[in-house]
């Protein structure tokens, strides 16, 4: 899968073992989610029982990154048929959610957090269709892992701790019910106390206690009932009913109804590909930024391997700049389209000819211009407001937490691979705890991905009724000649696909082992207005670790780039599982950014 043109002496050193095996490989954001995986495909279970199992558990490990009220894209294969498909697990805009209530509501933007900001929860309902479809396990047995740490407890990891203290105050002063779940000692938990969250619990209990039927699939739909139609999408419409503090610092009530649940149906959808160095990269379509990655290839693909290099001034400065040309066509052409219309913009931005001049366009210097490009369908420009002084993400693809609740980058991964050739990998996000008021009945809050859309009629990425919005969630499947051989993806917002970027780069030009390529220095650009509120950028901005060499982070700015150095271990959580056809051999590797991510497998 890898190119071979540089020597493994030349490689760098890296910070744990790329795993190799037979059996089954599990990775993820949280050591949790990985084992509990691992766990589900040692005892029988397939790729699909193993991923929904630690999906859950991801709730209660990583509330502050993920939750049951949240979304969930994913890119899997069968064994039976490698076609790569797109689970599109990301709900839609409520009936209510217009521009026109928004607008009468004073608000320019929509809120970053409150329960105005939520669409659908198609997280667990999506994961609950998959292992209907495809898994074979009962749901009580997959579920139990979850259980089991929501009432018995998990511990807090530090970003977790030093999230619940930033919101504290806005928790105990607006939000009583977080502040009675998250806090109910009435203090803020430290760093590896035990949290639990038996609410949760016993909402689990619940859809399993309403699981009943005579199959095994009858079972998992009618706890999908109790989720569309039941006690959870009532106590959900009655607490989003309540007004609440927004982070736009106004009090707002949710517009979500139990009757918006029904509206939401999850599917496979074809995936969208292109080729990058011989391999097949598959990614969700308009609606996610999927594409963005897929474009960025295409341009680099035109450079030979030392002009891409990471490690180089150059490469850094080629990749950043190729990245902004596709961000900036994700701005004016990406959105919730009309199926022929998405099939007419996806063919247009990924044509030869169409790559071919964009990746002209990179020059010597840092461009710090707005430049979609024309594919003869009219380009939006979104408001490009600048705020130098506003916080940054910079961390490890987790949440900056302001008082008024505005979060970044709040996201998890998990990718598995069983011994059959089943493979998947899902990101989960929103419905984080920190995204709008606990529903106390529930144990878990609203998401917020409304605030990706833009309260502007002409804008392909509107707030519609019924139209999902563009969502940064993007997993990657890669294939070799028709079948999978990995399975990758990771936390953090505008940056995902930036991320993976690099680990491509690395692993399919520059031969780089997956552990190797996921652990060499990270960098990303913030010249493109940001999907989450308030929707800044910052023209030029690019953002490197310390670990980078200081002469290219030197050259990077004599070539005009708005340079930030971040932490050394500062960007990014990727994970990637590996399958190569002809040996059987399985890897998995995990990101150390953070300490929670982790590989396992045999």
């Amino acid at each position: 899968m890898a190119g071979q043109h540089r020597a493994q002496t030349d490689l760098p050193h890296q910070t744990r073992p790329t795993l190799r095996g037979s059996f089954g490989m599990s990775a993820s954001t949280h050591w949790l989610a990985s084992a509990t995986a691992q766990a589900v495909l040692e005892r029988g279970g397939n790729a699909f029982d193993a991923a929904t199992a630690g999906a859950f558990v991801l709730h209660v490990a990583e509330p502050h990154l993920n939750g049951p009220g949240g979304d969930l894209v994913a890119v899997l294969a069968t064994a039976e048929d490698p076609t790569p498909r797109v689970l599109a697990g990301q709900g839609h805009a409520p009936r209510a959610a217009t521009i026109e209530h928004f607008r009468a509501e004073g608000l320019d933007h929509v809120p970053g957090a409150g329960a105005l900001a939520a669409a659908v929860p198609g997280a667990v309902d999506s994961w609950l269709w998959l292992l209907a479809e495809h898994g074979t396990w009962e749901l009580a047995d997959v579920l139990a892992y979850a259980i089991e740490y929501a009432e018995r407890g998990v511990p807090v990891v530090p970003q977790l701790a030093r999230v619940l203290a930033t919101v504290e105050d806005l928790f105990r002063t607006h939000w009583p019910t977080s502040y009675a779940l998250w806090m109910p000692e009435g203090r803020v938990p430290q760093p590896y106390d035990n949290l639990v969250n038996p609410v949760y619990g016993r909402t689990l209990r619940r859809l399993v206690a309403e699981g009943t039927g005579m199959t095994r699939r009858a079972r998992i739909e009618a706890a999908r009932r109790a989720w569309r139609t039941g006690f959870v999408a009532t106590a959900v419409e009655e607490a989003a009913a309540v007004p609440h503090r927004h982070s736009s610092g106004t009090v707002h009530a949710g517009v979500i109804t139990a009757a918006d649940f029904t509206d939401f149906e999850p599917r496979l959808e074809p995936a969208v590909t292109a080729r990058f160095r011989g391999i097949t990269v598959a990614k969700a379509g308009l609606w996610s930024q999927g594409p963005v990655l897929l474009q960025a290839l295409t341009l680099l693909d035109h450079f030979d391997d030392s002009r891409i290099d990471p490690s180089t001034a150059e490469g850094v400065h080629t990749i950043i700049e190729a990245l902004k040309l596709a961000m900036a066509d994700r701005e004016a052409y990406y959105g919730h389209l009309d199926p022929a219309d998405a099939e007419e913009v996806v063919r247009r931005l990924l044509s030869p000819q169409y790559s071919e001049e964009r990746a002209a366009l990179i020059g010597p210097a840092a461009s710090t211009e707005f430049r979609p490009g024309d594919i003869g369908f009219k380009p939006y420009t979104p408001p490009l407001e600048t705020r130098r002084n506003a916080v940054q993400a910079d961390g490890v693809g987790e949440p900056t937490v302001q008082q008024t609740g505005q979060t970044r980058g709040d996201t998890c991964h998990i990718d598995v691979v069983d011994r059959w050739g089943n493979i998947i990998s899902a990101t989960p996000s929103g419905g984080w705890l920190q995204s709008s008021p606990a529903v106390p009945e529930l144990g878990f809050a609203l998401g917020t991905r409304l605030q990706m859309t833009w309260l502007d009629p002409a804008a392909p990425s509107r707030l519609e009724p019924g139209r999902r919005p563009r969502t940064t969630l993007t997993p990657t499947l890669l294939l070799r000649d028709g079948v999978p051989v990995a399975a990758l993806g990771t936390p953090g917002g505008d940056q995902q696909d930036q991320w993976q970027l690099l680990y491509l780069v690395r692993t399919l030009a520059l031969g780089f082992d997956p552990q190797q390529a996921i652990d060499a220095p990270a960098f990303h650009t913030t010249a493109v207005p940001s999907s989450f509120w308030p929707r800044t950028w910052t023209p030029g901005g690019l953002v490197i670790e310390e670990r980078a060499d200081p002469a290219v982070i030197d050259e990077l700015r004599r070539r005009g780039h708005d340079v930030t150095v971040s932490g050394p271990w500062s960007q990014g959580r990727l994970s990637v599982v590996t399958r190569d056809p002809d040996s059987g051999v399985l890897g998995a590797a995990a990101n150390p950014r953070g300490a929670q991510g982790y590989a396992v497998g045999r």
